[in-house]
This record gives structure tokens, sequence and C-alpha cells, in this order.
């Protein structure tokens, strides 16, 4: 098959989408098919480049003031549907609602190729950055585009069996269910070397004797990590642990500050982004529990990965989280907006690490359902099957 990701953002920019759409087509290239990806520049000028046999073009685009990193374009349609036209794919997989609707328009004009969309986010990500008094008539509309733009595909994919049961819902349309995927060779509970705990701690200044709370992600204001500082902060009165938070974005600053106002910034360790291809997965393995509070997710990878490394998880009960979380069993999930609650669960997996561990470990078991094998392949399935 010649098959062609079109994205707002692709690697080295990263996001949860940007990873996706990296694996998929770096995955379809392994297995001999042509693909091409068309995405902002993460430079801002636009330039093309081949990585592992798949062409990458890459347009104008400007700084995203929300996201750390993040550029974004206002998409010439004419120039993405040329360069589509010229790559002849029997596919096209579209990672973005507006972009995708655009587009389909215009090229259905020039080529009869069938479009896949898949959807990374949902309308209710507005409500962390607008008033309430707009984000209800703001979510409104944004669903009846949504509608529109969705019906331009052939066929709409999400992450999760809830959030597609949502949108189906919300505007009509039933999108089929493929999982994210993790690479459980590299996300694991097996260490690379015998001291590697030991190497990590000393690296990034971590108390050796003190079990670690994990949080991995974006730090922006959508995720909500202010509210796994307090949860810390409230655990740290009857438990002796630290706070290990993974990642960058808008609100990093405003997170250190956060720890020094609560006078836990002696136990919070905020060293920034971390390659998953260098320390994270060693990092992932030293935790005795990983932690979010986002309510926005629909299939979250950070989750993934602290699945695949045996972690158990403390999270917000929300539709993209409670398909991913054996409340319970491989975790506890709690009321939206509850640190209370979320701190009480963190403090009784510390205070109790056989639990933990347990608990972790029937997290890999739900994280072996979504091996990075097994979504690859899962495309290629409903890409054939859109054909034939």
């Amino acid at each position: 098959m010649r098959i062609a990701y079109v994205c707002q953002s692709y690697p080295p920019m990263l996001s949860g989408a940007a990873i996706v759409v990296e694996q998929l087509a770096e995955g379809m290239s392994a297995r001999d098919h042509s693909v091409t990806v068309v995405s902002a520049s993460d430079k801002g000028h636009p330039y093309s480049s081949s990585q592992n046999s798949i062409k990458i073009t890459r347009f104008r685009s400007f700084s995203n003031p929300t996201r750390v990193g993040q550029n974004v374009s206002l998409w010439p349609y004419r120039k993405i549907s040329t360069e589509i036209k010229r790559f002849r794919p029997d596919i096209i997989h579209f990672h973005d609602p507006v972009l995708s609707a655009m587009s389909n328009l215009l090229l259905t004009e020039m080529i009869d190729v069938p479009s896949v969309v898949t959807i990374h986010q949902l309308p209710w990500t507005l409500g962390t950055f607008l008033p309430k008094s707009l984000f209800k008539a703001a979510e409104t509309s944004l669903w009846r585009y949504g509608s529109w733009a969705l019906k331009q595909s052939k066929a709409v994919i999400t992450p999760n069996q809830t959030i597609a049961n949502l949108i189906n819902e919300k505007i009509q349309i039933q999108p089929d269910v493929i999982n994210n995927g993790v690479d459980l060779d590299l996300f694991s509970p097996e260490p690379n070397f015998p001291t590697e705990g030991q190497s990590l701690r000393q690296q990034y200044g971590l108390d050796p004797d003190l079990p670690i709370i994990l949080y991995v992600g974006r730090l922006d204001a959508d995720k909500r990590v202010d509210r796994v500082i307090d949860a810390a902060a409230k655990v740290f009165k009857s438990v002796d642990a630290q706070l290990l938070i993974i990642g960058d974005g808008t609100q990093r600053q405003a997170a250190i500050l956060k720890a020094e106002n609560l006078g836990i910034s002696h136990r919070a360790h905020l060293p920034g982004f971390v390659q998953a291809d260098a320390d994270l997965p060693g990092l992932y393995r030293l935790a005795s529990v990983f932690v979010t509070a986002s309510e926005i997710e629909l299939h979250s990878l950070s989750m993934l990965e602290a699945e695949a490394s045996e972690l158990p998880i403390v999270a917000f009960h929300s539709p993209g989280v409670r398909d991913q979380v054996s409340d319970g069993e491989s975790g506890f999930l709690v009321p939206p907006g509850d640190v209370d609650a979320m701190a009480d669960r963190i403090a009784t997996l510390i205070k109790n690490p056989d639990r933990a561990q347990l608990m972790g470990q029937k997290s890999r078991v739900l994280a072996e359902r979504y091996s990075l094998d097994h979504f690859i392949a899962e495309h290629e399935r409903y890409y054939q099957q859109i054909l034939d």
C-alpha cells in the first residue's frame, strides 16, 4: 500500500498525536508499505526530508502559544493536495479534523482516494482555556463542526470505546476503535543493567531511600499538574516519599513555584523533558506509583508506558481513563477534582508496597493487550479492509 499521513505535528515536535503518527509511519514502512508524511514545520520555514525511507514534507508554521516546542500551520490546503497527488497514495490518514475536512473537499476534486481520520482530542479540551461563560457555546459549535468534518472521511478512528460511544451520542457518528500501542520491550519492569536504579537516582538528584510518586507528560494547563503537586503535598504529611515530574510545558515554572510555596520543593523534582530512548524507561522503573490528574485523555500514552513498566495508577475517573485502569485491581480511580481522595490512594499504595506490586503486575497484564505490533497490525488490517 501507499499511505499518506497528514498531521499538525510530527517529531521532533512532540505530542500524543505526533508520537502516534510516527509509530504508524515507521511501522508501516517496516512492513514494506510506501509512506509519506505531511506536517507543520518544526522550524517555521517549509522543508522536506527523508527518514527510514519515509518522506516528510513540512509546511510553513508559527509558534503555538499554548504549547512549548509546538508549531501550528495555517495549512496551505492546495499545496497539501498537490503533495498528496504527487505521491499518489492508496489511502490518506488524517490526524487533524480541521485539516481533514478542508483537504478532503479539495482532494475529492483531484483523486479518488479513501481517507481515514483519527480523533486525538475532543472539544472539552477548551474547558481549561476558556471562561465558563464562553466554553459551552464554543463546545457546541465545535461538536457541530466536528459532525460535518468527520463526515468528509471514509472512516473515523478513536483509541477508546467509551470515547467512541460518547462521539456517537453527541454527533451520531460511530467511530471504529483501535487502541494506542506501547513498546513492551522498551517499557518493561526489567532494568537494563543491575545498577540502573542507583545510577538514575544519583543522576537526577533523587533520595535513594524514598519511594517515588511519578508524573510523565506535558506540563500545560489542560493536564492539571498543579493537582498532582497538591496531592503529593498532602501525601508527604503522613508518608515519607518524593515527587518526580517528567516533562515540559507552559506550566513548568508555575509547577516549580507551587512546590516552593507548599514547602515541598526539597521533595519535588522537575528535570524537564526526558527522551523515551534514553532515561525515561528507567525512571518509570524507579517509581512506586504513577499519578495523573488530567481529565482530557482519550487513551494516554504515558499511562500505557507506566502500566507496561508495572506501575499501579492513581487517576481521576474520566471517560478516557476508565477503560485504561481496572479500579481496585491495577490502580485507583477517584472522583474528578478530588485531590484529597487522590492523596489518600497514593498514600495507601506507598504504605502497602506488596499491594502496589500486585497492582503493578496487573497493570502490565493490561498493557500487554496494547502492544505496538498489535497497534500497527490493526491499522494495516483496517486500511486493507477499506480498500477491499
